[in-house]
């Protein structure tokens, strides 16, 4: 039994001699639903539901210069954060989307590869796009200069708060919770307020997990539309 409140953070630490530590970045595949019958199911129903719902508002975002299937990616780089996110809700697992070698690696990849691909095709689009409407002759080259400074310092700004974000709300915040509440239901026979409290906290930090994973894929929407 676990006695130290930071061993979460520990990715050695095991829970019934299994490493889900590391497992929860492929037990998210096992979320999606399968359609083994000719009538679906209501779960597999709600999954295509949010499925159109997100090819629809990425459609949106993209605009007219898209690849088609490039929703796809996007979709597919939501259902892993939000299914990493929601298993980060249950104690003693610490998911791998909460480390910074993970979340670094998806946020510089995405941005890079928008941005050579933006600087390689589409030069002079990207040129325009740093000048704001108005700005004098004189003071464009060092406008430019400004911009470029300010697309690399948020990327690295982004992977620091999106991997300390979510081990402060996810793991570090419910943990110490459950701990308190455990604790103090033993002692008082209050359970119905308890049950409240621990539902309400559990939404709230469902919210989180939802948010969380949308910032991520909508930021890496925009910066793929500003490069087409």
């Amino acid at each position: 039994m676990m006695t130290n409140l930071f061993s979460i953070f520990d990715p050695s630490t095991n829970l019934f001699l299994l490493p889900f530590n590391w497992l929860s970045t492929f037990i998210g595949i096992l979320f999606i639903p399968y359609s083994f019958w000719l009538i679906p199911n209501r779960y597999f129903i709600i999954w295509n539901l949010i499925i159109n719902k997100l090819h629809l508002e990425f459609k949106n975002l993209l605009g007219s210069n898209k690849f088609y299937g490039s929703t796809f990616i996007f979709i597919s780089l939501f259902s892993f954060v939000l299914f990493n996110n929601f298993l980060g809700l249950f104690p003693y697992i610490f998911t791998s989307t909460s480390h910074l070698t993970i979340s670094l690696s998806i946020s510089l990849s995405l941005w890079l590869s928008f941005m050579l691909y933006g600087w390689i095709n589409n030069s002079q689009h990207m040129f325009i796009h740093m000048i704001p409407q108005g700005t004098h002759a004189n003071s464009s080259p060092f406008m430019v200069i400004i911009e470029t400074f300010s697309k690399i310092i948020p990327t690295w700004n982004f992977s620091n708060s999106f991997s300390c974000s979510k081990k402060m709300a996810s793991n570090r915040g419910l943990y110490p919770f459950e701990n308190f509440m455990g604790n103090s239901g033993a002692n008082k026979p209050n359970y119905p307020l308890n049950l409240k409290s621990t539902s309400s906290y559990s939404l709230s930090e469902s919210a989180v997990a939802l948010i969380q994973s949308s910032l991520l894929v909508i930021s890496s929407t925009l910066y793929s539309s500003e490069s087409n």
